[in-house]
């Protein structure tokens, strides 16, 4: 069994807390009121200052930051998770009917192009179900984004309640769980701000919300396994609707998309450069689902009473997550233990930087 106890007691802390003098407490005050407009939440389409939305790992990095290169977020795959146990194949039926009703909903359809598709115009091949418009892409990802940010909020309440209920320690689950529904959250916002719903698509969602979050609120309780496969699975889909996507701007058939300008809000979130346009949005938005996908099949992957979460120290670069499934068990264990030997060379060179150089030092000349 993993050493979960090591693994908690060497969590670094995150937070500390700011204390101010009297004097400086007045003049920090005083600034505030002067700079109220920052203290205003921003839309989805007005830029913000970097960090709004809460601190990006591109902000510490750090020798287990992952910061994705253009590579990396390119060499997501889209991989498929083979159904072996009786829960992994409950998992798959309900990712299907689901997504049936995402695609009913959304009217996303996809079909392989005809041999003479390149004398098809775009108008022709719309007609024909081969390919869809930007508004059709759009509403398959609102509804996608709206529904994929229910399960990490859901998982993470419930392993939070239950922590506390028991009084016993939760081994770094809740954490990631909240940074996936977040994540998700915040591909919803971004592509709000590139079209604004309907009220109706508004009601479709309050349904579809309302619905699912009680479906996998009581599913968890019964079976976080079969929970974490089916949102590993859910993510497979999600990874294939955006690399359909990507290949279809690439080649032109979504024109309006090609030079259109990334979100405010997706340029603030993803530290990304003023130029950055929509495409490369949806390459970090596809990284972000294989991350998801890689993440949620390893949980499902391992025991959620007993072992830790792999993931609550670091993550493996996209290299890793987007050509990989998932770590089996043993490859968990392994991570972890990798972790903890990496926080131990961190807190041998911070007591002593000297001894830290001539190991360094010897390590070399040997």
């Amino acid at each position: 069994m993993l050493r979960t106890s090591t693994l908690l007691r060497q969590v670094p802390v995150a937070c500390r807390t700011l204390a101010l003098a009297p004097a400086s407490r007045r003049t920090f005050t005083s600034s505030l009121l002067r700079l109220k407009p920052a203290l205003t939440s921003k839309g989805t389409d007005v830029s913000g200052s970097a960090g709004v939305e809460g601190l990006h790992r591109k902000d510490t990095p750090s020798a287990t930051a992952v910061l994705e290169t253009q590579s990396e977020l390119r060499a997501v795959q889209v991989l498929h998770h083979e159904a072996k146990t009786f829960s992994d194949k409950i998992a798959v039926y309900f990712v299907r009917l689901l997504r049936w009703s995402f695609d009913l909903v959304s009217g996303y359809k996809h079909k392989p192009l005809p041999p003479n598709s390149n004398n098809m115009s775009l108008e022709e091949l719309r007609e024909g179900g081969y390919i869809m418009t930007e508004h059709a892409w759009l509403s398959r990802m609102l509804f996608l984004e709206s529904i994929a940010g229910v399960p990490g909020m859901v998982a993470a309440t419930l392993r939070h309640l239950r922590s506390l209920r028991l009084m016993r320690r939760d081994a770094g689950w809740i954490h990631t769980l909240l940074e996936e529904a977040e994540n998700e959250r915040m591909h919803l916002m971004t592509f709000m701000a590139v079209r604004k719903p309907s009220w109706f698509f508004r009601m479709l969602v309050l349904g579809a919300q309302g619905v699912f979050y009680n479906l996998f609120f009581f599913s968890y309780l019964v079976s976080p396994r079969t929970c974490h496969r089916f949102v590993g699975l859910l993510e497979e889909e999600a990874v294939v609707t955006y690399t359909r996507c990507i290949q279809e701007i690439e080649a032109g058939h979504v024109p309006k998309w090609e030079n259109y300008p990334a979100p405010a809000i997706a340029i603030d979130y993803w530290r990304m450069k003023p130029d950055a346009k929509l495409l490369d949005v949806i390459y970090a938005v596809r990284s972000d689902e294989s991350t998801h996908r890689f993440v949620n099949h390893s949980l499902a992957n391992i025991n959620p009473d007993k072992d830790v979460n792999p993931f609550a120290l670091r993550e493996p670069n996209m290299l890793v997550k987007g050509g990989k499934l998932a770590f089996e068990r043993d490859e968990a264990e392994q991570y972890v233990e990798e972790s903890l030997h990496m926080i131990d060379e961190g807190r041998q060179k911070h007591d002593d930087p000297q001894q830290s150089q001539h190991q360094q030092s010897q390590h070399r000349q040997a």
